[in-house]
This record gives structure tokens, sequence and C-alpha cells, in this order.
């Protein structure tokens, strides 16, 4: 809002210095800053409050260092994620962009799902929360919109190669320009390799002609896993005091720098990489996003004061998920958010085999000591805040990788 203000005021009465708001820099600074501000000012009353509702989490006894001491720490504490994500998103976006339209609607769906789950669990007082099978409905809902959009809408194109252009012949100058060609494309990037585009329309070529025409058979369902398997992933990571919150600031933020590039058609030339038009306004977003999550981490760190809950779990990982798919780098996710995998084949991993085992010998046998992974090292003795800082240190060292890949082919 505040931007379209400043952009009159800019355009119309010539305001010194309001110009400034059209630099995604300058938005993200203040997004990051106001984030910051809301959920550590205002983060304190939203506990206060979610405390006098009686919000607290039911703990499970399960052989844990200190896990019976947080029952009836508040949970639901998610709201202030997305509260101050979505004050600052409202206030320093083009709200006309359709990335950030997508961000926002995934911001609010996920949200609702985890909330609704939050209070089952609580108000309802059961354990289980919201069905397995709706939670799969909505995260699939998710995917068919968010997968259509971009592959319909008019506004998503890409330019693989940024010095690819038609010729058009300024005759007042009299001399020779290129325009940009932007194309609608189902292309995105595989990691390390040189030539690092890959369309998903190529895997229908047997088709023949006009196979491109149905690429939506391949995007939308690859959209619709890819939601489905990074929320699922943030919301095992969610189990110790600051584990959710800083790995997924470390991954989001190295998003930031993706989307930053991606968006410009400076860096995307010297780096040689896809050139998203519009895509450059999720840094805002990223920024109000980070700073909500640092923000939130003023309180749920060890001891925590509160628990996002699947609100904000959820809520983390779709937008995790529309953020990488949207600047296409969805298959860097594995590296990229290699801490949500581990947690996630752990899990996978465990069940499998002690069905295997129980089965094959009529006793079940178990990979870790508990999954998911970070119980794993607290049943052998590790205290909490040690496997969190050691599971930074490892995210940071993944990010890094990460933003390498936009050189190292």
């Amino acid at each position: 809002m505040l931007y379209y203000l400043f952009e009159y005021l800019d355009k119309t009465l010539n305001m010194p210095g309001a110009g400034v708001f059209q630099y995604i820099t300058f938005r993200s600074a203040l997004a990051f800053l106001l984030s910051l501000l809301i959920s550590t000012i205002f983060g304190k009353k939203i506990i206060n409050f979610l405390r006098n509702q009686q919000v607290g989490e039911t703990v499970r006894e399960l052989g844990l260092q200190g896990q019976t001491q947080k029952a009836g720490t508040p949970t639901m504490g998610g709201l202030i994620i997305i509260i101050a994500t979505l004050i600052p998103v409202l206030l320093f976006t083009k709200l006309n962009n359709i990335y950030i339209i997508l961000l926002i609607v995934t911001t609010l769906w996920m949200g609702t799902i985890g909330f609704v789950d939050d209070y089952i669990k609580i108000f309802k007082k059961d354990k289980a929360g919201l069905k397995g099978i709706f939670k799969v409905i909505g995260q699939v809902g998710l995917g068919i919109i968010v997968g259509s959009v971009l592959y319909i809408h008019p506004g998503v194109t890409v330019r693989q190669d940024t010095l690819k252009g038609s010729i058009m012949i300024n005759q007042t100058e009299n001399v020779i320009n290129e325009v940009p060609i932007e194309e609608k494309s189902t292309a995105t990037t595989i990691p390390f390799l040189k030539n690092n585009e890959f369309n998903y329309a190529e895997l229908l070529a047997w088709m023949g002609d006009g196979y491109e025409k149905w690429a939506w058979l391949i995007f939308i369902p690859v959209v619709i896993f890819i939601i489905t398997a990074v929320s699922n992933g943030a919301n095992l990571t969610d189990g110790i005091d600051g584990l959710a919150a800083g790995t997924s600031a470390i991954s989001v933020l190295a998003l930031g720098i993706f989307t930053f590039v991606s968006g410009n058609i400076i860096f995307s030339s010297y780096l040689d990489i896809m050139y998203i038009p519009n895509s450059g306004e999720m840094t805002v977003f990223i920024a109000a996003f980070v700073g909500a999550l640092v923000g939130f981490l003023w309180y749920n760190s060890y001891p925590a004061s509160v628990f996002m809950g699947d609100t904000g779990s959820l809520t983390i990982g779709g937008i995790i998920a529309v953020l990488a798919i949207s600047v296409r780098k969805e298959l860097l996710i594995p590296l990229l958010c290699g801490i949500f995998l581990a947690e996630n084949l752990s899990v996978v991993l465990q069940v499998s085999y002690f069905k295997y085992t129980k089965k094959r010998f009529g006793e079940g046998q178990r990979i870790f000591l508990m999954s998911p992974l970070h119980h794993h090292y607290q049943k052998k003795g590790y205290h909490e805040s040690k496997i969190v800082t050691r599971f930074w240190i490892v995210g940071i060292l993944l990010a890094i990788l990460s933003i390498v890949t936009l050189k190292l082919r």
C-alpha cells in the first residue's frame, strides 16, 4: 500500500526522496525491520493472549530429557510469524505482482490448515488433530492452485537466454536494438550442470508435434508433490526449540539471493542464469518472512516461551516450496532444505524398516533410537540446544553450497 502512495507522490507531486520506494533493496530492508519489530514487540502480547486462552501444548512422555517441562507452553505461535510477515508485505510490496499474490494465498491457506489442526488438538482435546487425509487434500488443493496459476498466468514468463532477443530497428537513432524475448515456459534449473536448464515439457516429446501444450500434466503434479513434501518436512522438523524456525530462516535467506539475482536482468546476465521478470519482488516478501522467523526465535529459542505449532510449520514449508518453484529452483530443494529431507527420510526409513522386520521376524526393529532424526540425538543424550546449533551449522553449509551452484556447474 505504501508503495503505491509513494509512487504517486514521486510521479505526480515529484516529492523528493519518494522515488526510493522503487528500489527492491530499500523496501526489503524496511520489510525486514518492521517484521522483526512486530514479531518481537507484539509477539509477547500474542503469547500472553495464547496463555490466557490456555492454548498449551500437550506433551507425550517419550523419555526425552526436558520434555515433560514443556507441557503447558503456549502453541499456535505460528500466528506471530504469519502476522509479522503479512503486515510488511501488504505495506511494501507491489500487490498486483502475481508472485506476491501467490505467496499471500499460500501463507493464509497453509496457515488455516495448521490453525485448524492445532485448534482440534487443543480445544477438542484430540491429540491426533486434523485427519491426515484432510491435510493432504489441503496441500494438494494449494498445489493445484499454484501450479495452474504459474502455468497459465501471462505474467509468469522467463528468458532462458539473457542475450536472446528479437531485432528491432530504431529509425530515430538509426541503430539496431535487441528486444528481450520473454516466453511462457515450464523450464527449471538443474544444479551443478553446465547447460542446466530443463523443461518439463520435454518429458512428453514422445507425443509428437504440439506436445508442449500438455506440459501441465507433468508440471502441476510436480508442484503438488513439492508443496506436500516440503510442508510435511517442515512439520516434522518442528520438534525441539528453535530448530524449525532457525533452519527455515537460513533456507529462505538463500532463496532471497536467488530471487534477487533471477529478477535482475544485469545479475542474471552476468551469472548466465534464467531471467525471471517480476520475480525480484519476492525478495521483499522474503525479507519480511526472515524478519518474522528471527523475531519468533526470540521467544522460541531454548527454553521456548511459545511453540509455532502446525500453524507455523505447515505455513513455513508451503512458503519455501512456492518460493523455490517460482524462482525455478525446486530441484535444489533436497540440497537447500537438506535438514527437512533428513527429518522426513528418518521417519520413512524408521517406519518402513520396523514394519518389514516385524513382518519377517515377528518383532519390529528400529534403525534410529527414535524418529524424527533430532529425537534420535536426544535419545543419545545430547542437549537439545546443542542439536539445534549443529543442525543450524549444517543448514548454513547447505545454503552456501546451494548459492555456489549459481557459478559452480
